[in-house]
C-alpha cells in the first residue's frame, strides 16, 4: 500500500514509519517533511500536499498540538491552538483528503490519554482529543467507498518522559513502538470507528 504519514519526523511518527515501512510504501509529511511539507493548520497547505502526492491507500496522522495551560489562565486565544491544530487540523486531513484515498482505504488520527484520564493543565488538549474521537466514531458510519477511519489514543511515551513526565504524575509511560503498532492495526486491519487505547 501507499501510505501518507503526517508528522513522520516526530517521536511516534518515526516509529509508525518504521513499523509500516517494511510492508508498505511510505510518504513522509510534516512541517519539514522528508517527502512533502504540510502545515495541518492551513487548509491551503493540506490541499497542496494532497495535490502533490496524488492517490494513497491510507492516511496516518501523528501530528497536532495544544497549549498546556491551567483552566483559570486559559484564554480563547490560547485554546485556539488545540482547536486549529489537534482538532480542525486532523479533521481537515480527512475532509480534504477523502477524494485522494482509494476505495477501501483508511484514515488514522491521534487522540490521547488526557481526554479519559485528565491531568492538570490538560483541558485544552483533552477537548481537542475528545472532539477527534467523536468525529471518528460518528463519521465512520458514513464514510464513502468502503473507507475506514480510526484513531489511536496513546499514553505518554517513554521517549518523551524526560521532557513531559512532570505533567503526568503517576502515569506508566509506554514505548513509542507499542503505540505505533496500534496504527499498524488500524491501517492493516478491517475495523472502523475505533479509538485504540495504548495505556
Amino acid at each position: 500500500m501507499r501510505i501518507l504519514v503526517v508528522g513522520a519526523a516526530g517521536t511516534i511518527g518515526k516509529e509508525i514509519v518504521r513499523e509500516l515501512g517494511g510492508n508498505h510504501s511510505i510518504i513522509r509529511a510534516g512541517r519539514n517533511g522528508a517527502d512533502v511539507s504540510v502545515d495541518i493548520t492551513s487548509e491551503d497547505s493540506i490541499r497542496e500536499m494532497y495535490k502533490k502526492i496524488g492517490k494513497v491507500d491510507a492516511v496516518v496522522n501523528a501530528s497536532g498540538g495544544a497549549n498546556f495551560t491551567a483552566v483559570s489562565e486559559l484564554t480563547p486565544e490560547l485554546n485556539e491552538k488545540g482547536i486549529e491544530s489537534k482538532l480542525k487540523g486532523q479533521i481537515n486531513l480527512v475532509l480534504l483528503g477523502m477524494e485522494y484515498v482509494n476505495d477501501g482505504g483508511s484514515f488514522t488520527l491521534t487522540t490521547g490519554v488526557m481526554m479519559d484520564d485528565p491531568i492538570p493543565l490538560g483541558a485544552s488538549a483533552a477537548m481537542a482529543n475528545g472532539g477527534v474521537k467523536a468525529f471518528v466514531k460518528a463519521s465512520s458510519i458514513e464514510m464513502p467507498r468502503g473507507i475506514r477511519i480510526n484513531s489511536v489514543s496513546p499514553n505518554i511515551v517513554q521517549e518523551s518522559w524526560e521532557k513531559l513526565g512532570k505533567f503526568f504524575a503517576g502515569f506508566d509511560p509506554v514505548p513509542a513502538g507499542r503505540v505505533a503498532r496500534a496504527f499498524v492495526k488500524s491501517v492493516d486491519g478491517m475495523q472502523t470507528g475505533n479509538n485504540y487505547e495504548v495505556y
